[in-house]
Formats: structure tokens, C-alpha cells, sequence
């Protein structure tokens, strides 16, 4: 007689399990089971993380031993989750690119405690106009002539950007354009629709802005654009990208589109503005590496302290040196703070249309979203049990209607 109940509740159960399943993250961590001696960490996920070396509970894992306290990973979707987790204190710490950290100091008052190192150990990188040597705006900047300015010479090039908010493929380049008075914006500022308007308006029509997915989105995919000009002749093209991009997708290890045009070596790409004496191109500023923020309401200076005095160790260490590039992908953490890391960039892009309306919007949403998604989970769960309990009471109503019939049938 037990047997269909237990197989009904199992089966509802098994059902119940799958809901989470599809709608919670699917990668579990361990959880601090002390919450006033433990650090969270927002953290963006991925399926890929089981079995793997690149699971963050690794990194959790190591600092907890460093620190001596507990450490949980917060799962978060992205950039403005990871504002949201920190502005209402579910996550202690979160990474953030340039322009979400820029957005979140300016408005949320969020520090930085560290940040990312790049391949060569700089915690920043120049944004560059990667562009053909024998394009005039290059011939313009190797001239040197006073009567011809290269960034002139831009408007009506065919633009390749990394992506619509990328910081050396998007915003660094439009914000030292708008700042100097080479580019107008057209339509109002306050809208993001606003800065594609200005892109083609002032570059081409056919000017790459490419969203997640596509084939010329990122640092390489906006060097290929340049590569391969589908368009026309490669001198008419203009590749907004970081400082190392050529030599990281065209140099020891070139990638098959990069000499199939007009380019036969790396010499071909020049990039404007040419080189210090260090080096380094000189392009339009700096763009900060992925920095560590906190949000001060919640996390202390005694805790940044603790929290960078275990990354300083993990410098120090072969081991730990490589669960930063497998987590994190970089070769090293730089301790630094707001001022220093950060810099002038928010001077730099600040005029560029849209964009501190546009990610405001976006946190703001994942807020409101996370509130909804509480509701519905609550709501699932409740109406999962509501089933289990009204199956079960249903299977006892038969059995007993099934009883009161069998006695009554004996009594005749």
C-alpha cells in the first residue's frame, strides 16, 4: 500500500529538482556557514566550470586559506548583476570592466581594492586606431604635417569597433573624438540609440558595431574587419582596438585572415599616433584592466587590507600564480586603488552618448528582475509542494474510499 505513495512523491520530487535546474544557475559552490566571518565573491559563471580548472571555487578556495575566512561564490549574468550584488550587499567583491567600474565609482560609490594584469604584467592597455600604413591618415601622422590632422582624415572611413561599450573599441576612441571636436553627436545624448547615429553618421554607414556572437565582436574580430576590408580597399578601413591586438592575433601565431588582404606582415598596420619612447603606442588614453570592486558600505578597510595582502601572496606563489590565469585569465594581481587605477578614464568617456543612461538602465532592470525571479521561484516552489501534497491527499481519498467500499461489501 505505501509503494504508490512513495513512487508518486519520488516522481514529484524528481520534478521538483528539474525546476531549479532550468531556472537556478546550474553550477553549484560551497556556501559560508558563518556569514559574519566570510567573504563573497560575484562571480560570472558558466557550465564549463565542472571538472574544470577554471572553476572559481578554486580561487574561493585558496583565499580562504589566506585569509582565514570563509569564502562563497555569488553567481551573477553580467556586469550590472554584479553592481546590483554589491550596491545591496549580497557579494563583498566583484570584477568589472572599465566602463561598468567607472559607472558604479561615479554613481554607487564603489572602491577599487586591485585589478587583472594583462599578458605583459600592465594592469591597463592603450586604445588604439589600428590602421593600413599607406592609408592617408597614416601617411598624415608619419608626416607630421601641421596642415593635415589624421583624426581628420577618419570621417567617412569604414569604423570597426570591438563592440557597442567595449572601452579601447568603443568608448575611448568616440570619447577623445567627441572631447576635441572631431565628432558631433547627432541625436540626443542622454539615448544609446544615439551613439550608433554618430558612429555612421560621422564614419560610414557600413562601420562595424557588432553585438555578441557575430564575427567581427572583440579585439580580434575588429583587427579582421581591418584585415579583411570586405568592403574595399584596406586603406578606407580603421580598426579600433587595444595596443597588443596586432602583435596577439597577427604576430609568432597569425591568425589565417591576417595577411589574405591587403596586409602582408605586421608592419602594414600602423597604429595612429605611433609610438613613445618606451614603446607603447600613444593612442587615445588608457583603458584600466578588469579592477577588483568593493562597495565601502559593506566592506571594510581592514578587510580590503586582508583581501590584498592575500592576492600580494598569490603574486609570490608559482601555484597560485596559475589558478589567477586559469579563474581569472591573467597572469597577476596589481594592488592599486580608485584614484590610481582608474585615472582619467571617466574624464575620457564621459561624453560619449548614452552610456551612463544606458548601464544604469541595465543594473536597474537586474534589480528589478531579481526581485520578479524571488516571486516566481517562490511561486514554483509553492505550487510544486501545493502538487505533492494534493497527489498524496488524493491517493489516501481513493485508498480510503477503496476501504470504506471493501467493508462495506463484507457487511452484506
Amino acid at each position: 500500500m505505501k509503494a504508490p505513495k512513495i513512487a508518486i512523491f519520488t516522481t514529484l520530487l524528481i520534478i521538483i529538482s528539474s525546476i531549479p535546474g532550468c531556472i537556478f544557475d546550474p553550477v553549484e559552490f560551497d556556501e559560508c556557514e558563518d556569514e559574519d566571518n566570510c567573504l563573497t565573491i560575484a562571480f560570472e559563471t558558466k557550465e564549463e566550470y565542472r571538472n574544470s580548472d577554471e572553476n572559481p571555487q578554486i580561487l574561493a578556495d585558496r583565499l580562504e586559506e589566506l585569509m582565514d575566512v570563509e569564502v562563497e561564490i555569488y553567481t551573477v549574468s553580467g556586469p550590472a548583476a554584479t553592481i546590483a550584488a554589491l550596491e545591496y550587499g549580497k557579494a563583498d567583491i566583484g570584477f568589472l570592466d572599465g566602463g561598468a567600474a567607472w559607472l558604479s565609482m561615479s554613481t554607487r560609490g564603489f572602491e577599487v581594492a586591485a585589478a587583472e594584469q594583462k599578458k605583459d604584467g600592465r594592469p591597463y592597455y592603450n586604445a588604439v586606431a589600428w590602421v593600413h600604413k599607406d592609408s592617408d591618415m597614416a601617411q598624415a601622422d608619419l608626416d607630421d604635417d601641421p596642415s593635415t590632422d589624421p583624426y581628420t582624415l577618419m570621417a567617412g572611413k569604414i569604423s570597426c569597433h570591438t563592440s557597442p561599450l567595449g572601452s579601447s573599441g568603443m568608448l575611448l576612441p568616440m570619447g577623445f573624438l567627441i572631447n576635441n571636436g572631431y565628432v558631433e553627436i547627432v541625436g540626443d545624448p542622454n539615448t544609446m540609440d544615439s551613439l550608433y547615429t554618430t558612429v555612421r553618421a560621422h564614419f560610414s554607414e557600413d562601420s562595424s558595431i557588432p553585438d555578441s556572437g557575430t564575427l567581427y565582436r572583440g579585439y580580434g574580430g575588429s583587427l579582421r574587419c581591418l584585415a579583411e576590408h570586405e568592403l574595399g580597399s584596406a586603406t578606407d578601413y580603421i580598426s579600433f582596438a587595444k595596443d597588443p591586438t596586432v602583435p596577439d592575433y597577427c604576430g609568432d601565431d597569425p591568425e589565417s585572415w591576417c595577411f589574405e588582404g591587403d596586409f602582408t606582415s605586421t608592419e602594414d598596420f600602423y597604429p595612429l599616433g605611433g609610438y613613445d619612447e618606451n614603446g607603447e603606442t600613444v593612442g587615445f588614453g588608457r583603458a584600466p584592466s578588469h579592477p577588483v570592486m568593493y562597495n565601502p558600505e559593506y566592506f571594510s578597510e581592514s578587510d580590503v587590507e586582508d583581501l590584498r595582502n592575500a592576492f600580494d601572496a598569490m603574486n609570490q606563489n608559482a601555484d597560485d600564480l596559475e589558478i589567477l590565469s586559469d579563474v581569472l585569465g591573467t597572469p597577476g594581481i596589481t594592488i592599486t586603488n580608485s584614484s590610481v587605477h582608474m585615472g582619467t578614464y571617466g574624464d575620457s568617456i564621459e561624453e560619449v552618448p548614452g552610456i551612463a543612461a544606458y548601464l544604469n538602465e541595465k543594473v536597474n532592470k537586474t534589480s528589478s528582475e531579481e526581485s520578479s525571479n524571488l516571486v516566481l521561484y517562490g511561486g514554483v516552489a509553492f505550487g510544486a509542494l501545493a502538487i505533492v501534497t494534493g497527489a498524496i491527499f488524493m491517493r489516501n481519498r481513493n485508498q480510503n474510499q477503496n476501504i470504506d467500499s471493501e467493508d462495506a461489501n463484507t457487511s452484506e
